[in-house]
């Protein structure tokens, strides 16, 4: 295989359970079940459909003799019908009953949505297991204070566990959109040629309620809970784009974490895991790259991309379909889910093995926290008999020349040192230094983890805690 192209979210990204999801042995067994299903709800119909023909088929549904599909296909040069008559070597009894009534669209539109029914549900239980392992991490570190960023300068502080609440509550939004788009999902079901059900009808002779029982009944047999009502040959396009921008959302999010990690470890003052054993740089021996968050903004940004290939596709199709559209989503839709997934299984490894370095957290917040706390000391003074609007102005002009000291000739922040030494302040050294608590900063971001966590992200991972327990690790 090395002297061929060889897809990386296969060979480096995806894991394998998504990987199946998107073969052609998932493909081509729901193929066949489908057929079942739909022979199943014909007999059931009372079209002439018998139990031994049905039984026939189910004892084949999995021994897929691929090798009599690809001979038929490379003379007849259409997919569906090759397995079509592949199954019917392997039935025999059932050969004259198998697709009956049906279009291409019945087995390849139908399983499409099977498989990304199946692909959501997988990215949904990684999607939990990594706000699980994101509420334990804003726990541990709910009430540390560090410096926060407007515009990435510094700001009032915040603490570690508060921020990570922030990119927590993206994931539950996130969670909250596949929710609803993987229960709003319905199958294409029987619609035929340009969606009219015309040859159904003439199955059952005209009887337009067994036309629509017959969609019901499909749908309930492969797990879903109807089917869309209409349709032309296909099911709406729309549909690709609704699951793609989804993954999109997850994808915008995990890349905003990836980033704050990475600015947080050129800091220095968070780390993504680095094994014993791993380079950061072929040249420069002592670096540790973030390379796991630099991959995970560089899957996101294909993700974010990728969703313009179903909307374009949705809005390009002619009336009642036009076969534009099928290279594309073989190409868009399994590669958003692939990369999806290798997203997730980084970013909860990514998550699970963040390392914290206090002492230099706090260094940076104690070098801004003088500015930070002109406002309690003005008030203070204040309190002393200090009239406002001058301190303001002294402070204002004291924080300035403290300013040039750090920027303009590398001094520690003096700021304390020079409030201390103005007469209209009435505070020693001893007083300012005492108001440096950091704790006293940080408003209720403490609080705010506690009752996020408890209040929104709790209840969310006990109705999926059937989800949780999961591990990553990164192979590459």
């Amino acid at each position: 295989m090395n002297d061929r192209y060889v897809s990386p979210l296969s060979e480096r990204y995806a894991g394998r359970e998504m990987q199946f999801l998107f073969s052609p042995d998932m493909k081509f067994r729901t193929w066949r079940k489908l057929w079942i299903a739909l022979a199943e709800a014909e007999h059931e119909l009372g079209l002439p459909v018998t139990k031994e023909q049905i039984e026939e088929l189910k004892r084949h549904a999995d021994d897929i003799n691929y090798d009599v599909a690809k001979k038929r296909e490379a003379q007849v040069r259409h997919d569906v019908m090759s397995h079509v008559y592949a199954y019917g070597v392997q039935c025999p009894k059932a050969k004259g009953i198998i697709h009956l009534g049906a279009t291409s669209c019945y087995v390849g539109d139908n399983t499409d949505i099977i498989i990304m029914a199946q692909a959501l549900r997988l990215v949904k239980k990684k999607l939990v297991n990594v706000m699980a392992e994101l509420a334990k991490f804003a726990l541990k570190y709910r009430d540390l204070p560090t410096l926060a960023f407007t515009h990435f300068q510094p700001a009032q502080p915040t603490t570690v566990g508060k921020r990570a609440t922030l990119w927590l509550q993206e994931l539950r939004l996130d969670l909250e959109d596949l929710d609803y788009v993987l229960g709003s999902l319905r199958l294409l079901g029987s619609k035929g040629t340009t969606g009219t059900q015309a040859s159904f009808l003439e199955l059952f002779e005209g009887d337009h309620e067994k036309v629509k029982q017959l969609d019901q009944k499909i749908a309930e047999k492969m797990g879903f809970a109807g089917c869309y009502e209409v349709s032309g040959q296909t099911y709406s396009r729309k549909v690709d784009t609704r699951v793609l921008n989804v993954l999109g959302g997850i994808a915008a999010s995990a890349h905003k974490f990836s980033n704050d990690i990475r600015l947080l470890q050129h800091l220095k003052e968070i780390e993504e895991p680095f094994e014993k054993n791993q380079i950061g740089s072929s040249a420069m021996a002592y670096k540790r790259n973030p390379m796991r968050s630099e991959r995970i903004a560089s899957l996101s940004r294909y993700v974010m991309v990728d969703c313009m290939n179903p909307a374009i596709t949705s809005a390009t199709q002619w009336f009642e379909r036009t076969l534009d559209d099928s290279a594309n989503k073989r190409l868009s839709i399994p590669e958003a889910f692939l990369a999806v997934d290798g997203i997730l299984t980084l970013y909860l490894n990514v998550v699970d093995g963040l390392v914290v370095y206090p002492k230099v957290i706090e260094k940076h917040l104690m070098a801004e926290l003088p500015f930070m706390a002109t406002e309690n000391i003005m008030m203070d003074a204040v309190k002393a008999g200090g009239d406002r609007q001058e301190l303001h102005e002294r402070i204002r002009t004291l924080s300035m020349e403290a300013g040039r000291n750090v920027k303009e000739k590398g001094l520690e922040n003096n700021l304390l040192e020079l409030i201390a030494a103005d007469p209209a302040f009435h505070m020693s050294l001893e007083e300012l230094q005492k108001s440096m608590d950091p704790a006293k900063y940080t408003g209720r971001a403490k609080e705010q983890t506690e009752e996020y966590i408890e209040e929104v992200i709790r209840p969310i991972l006990k109705e999926n805690q059937e989800l949780l327990g999961m591990k990553a690790e990164v192979t590459v």
